[in-house]
């Protein structure tokens, strides 16, 4: 019947309210050109890894030889630890990647924000232009945080974002490009001051054609929201 055997494409689950408020986000920038897009600076979160193992090794063997050293894989407990990194990019280049120990907080958030995106965001667009995006995680949209922002609105606009759409975000395809730059070592990072290295590493070697080319697919993430009516799409 032409089906085969395919892992299930990894979309977030999106509720009826969900889908509105991305279609609202679609319909408000639909007329967007990448030269509006050109003025947003993306940022994001990732968790990367120690001694990753995301389930897509296969191998051949015989029906006796599963328990054959050559026929098994090894794990660790936890995965061996993680690095999670908080970082920002725009058409212009890509910015600074900042560690994030445990988890991101109110006041760490507050601080990369002050700290990191005001002086960039400055930098990037002196005429305060400029639009900041983040997600809603929890911290994003604590009230200290959202006072802050309030303060410096003429330096430059936080864009609304939607629920649940990553999609949208370019950045997403960038941790992809780390992540797969990272699978590729050899050896593989032993420990997690190797890894962080490894992912600062990664991250300056993507080519800016990369992320100037994900910064022009836009228009079409927002026609494939207006298309789906706010559903999922393949980005």
């Amino acid at each position: 019947m032409g089906c085969g055997s395919r892992r299930p494409v990894r979309t977030p689950l999106l509720s009826a309210v969900t889908k509105i408020k991305r279609l609202q986000f679609a319909q408000e920038h639909k007329d967007w050109t990448v030269e509006h897009w050109k003025k947003v600076m993306w940022s994001d979160e990732s968790h990367f890894q120690l001694h990753h193992a995301d389930g897509r090794v296969r191998i051949w063997r015989k029906q006796h030889e599963s328990m054959h050293p050559t026929c098994m894989s090894t794990t660790l407990q936890a995965g061996g630890g993680s690095v999670m990194v908080w970082g920002m990019f725009s058409w212009h280049d890509l910015g600074p990647l900042i560690r994030v120990e445990q988890r991101l907080n109110i006041t760490t958030y507050l601080s990369i924000v002050a700290d990191q995106v005001h002086p960039i965001m400055l930098m990037a667009y002196p005429s305060g232009d400029g639009f900041f995006q983040q997600d809603n995680a929890p911290c994003h949209g604590a009230r200290i945080v959202q006072e802050w922002f309030q303060e410096h609105e003429g330096d430059f606009t936080l864009l609304r974002w939607p629920p649940q759409s990553p999609d949208l975000n370019p950045i997403e395809h960038l941790w992809d490009e780390v992540k797969r730059a990272i699978r590729q070592l050899v050896p593989q990072p032993s420990n997690l001051t190797e890894l962080d290295s490894a992912i600062r590493q990664a991250w300056r070697q993507i080519p800016r054609i990369t992320f100037q080319h994900l910064m022009e697919s836009m228009p079409r993430r927002i026609a494939a929201v207006l298309k789906a009516k706010g559903g999922s799409t393949k980005y």
